[in-house]
């Protein structure tokens, strides 16, 4: 049974890394049980954001705080790269965070979820044997199969093609239901289509712009009013928004 979703909040947050401020943010929260999509220029710290709030690194100076408001800060994290142990058979790939921490290993559950993915007939397959959409598929049976109530995505479909990223995006929203998800993409059709709440980073340090709240339901088509209507207004703050001088 899946953990309540949490709000995440983040105030007063500024995360340096040796002598440079990367982020600085006064106040942020990721609302429970919605899709908060984050973009921005490369190396303005999105990446970055995700790796603190999932505590994958200790590197950073960190003041302010974030927090979980259930106390339940346990995530599971989709990146862009499948990372499939390749001597594993799919099956095994899905289990993988069981046979990491040597728990107790529920095959039923496994089977289930990648028959809902739509790879019940592919369990006995080891990764090299998939296409990469096929593999994006193992990685979402694998969170999935975390049953954590907040889910951290890094760009995890942009490597695959437009048929597959399509469907895959639609997948994972409909499978990802009130869970407090985190997308960071460089697409800004993406967020527009999977998005309740649209944020940019500008800058360095970087700084939220005021954000973009969608009314209608997703995951939206590209051609749906709202999604029609917005893309105008969200390239322009894109193309406004202040450049990292790298």
């Amino acid at each position: 049974m899946t953990t309540v979703a949490p709000n995440i909040r983040l105030s007063n947050f500024r995360l340096r890394y040796q002598k440079t401020e990367i982020l600085n943010l006064s106040s942020l929260t990721l609302q429970a049980g919605k899709w908060s999509c984050l973009l921005g220029q490369s190396g303005v710290g999105k990446s970055s954001l995700l790796r603190v709030i999932a505590s994958l690194d200790d590197d950073w100076l960190i003041e302010g705080k974030v927090e979980f408001d259930t106390g339940n800060s346990d995530v599971a994290y989709m990146g862009q790269k499948a990372f499939l142990m390749p001597w594993l058979s799919v099956l095994e790939n899905v289990q993988l965070g069981s046979i990491l921490r040597g728990d107790k290993r529920d095959e039923e559950r496994a089977r289930d979820l990648l028959s809902k993915v739509g790879l019940g007939d592919y369990i006995k397959h080891k990764p090299a044997q998939l296409s990469g959409g096929m593999q994006q598929r193992v990685v979402l049976a694998r969170t999935l199969m975390e049953d954590r109530a907040t889910i951290l995505m890094d760009e995890p479909f942009s490597a695959l093609d437009a048929v597959t990223r399509h469907e895959l995006q639609a997948l994972t929203y409909d499978l990802l239901k009130g869970r407090t998800v985190l997308l960071v993409t460089h697409d800004p059709l993406e967020a527009l289509r999977l998005g309740d709440v649209i944020y940019v980073l500008e800058g360095r340090p970087a700084k939220l712009l005021p954000e973009m709240r969608l009314a209608t339901n997703a995951p939206r088509q590209v051609g749906d009013r709202e999604v029609d209507e917005l893309y105008p207004d969200l390239m322009g703050v894109l193309s406004k928004a202040e450049r990292v001088q790298t």
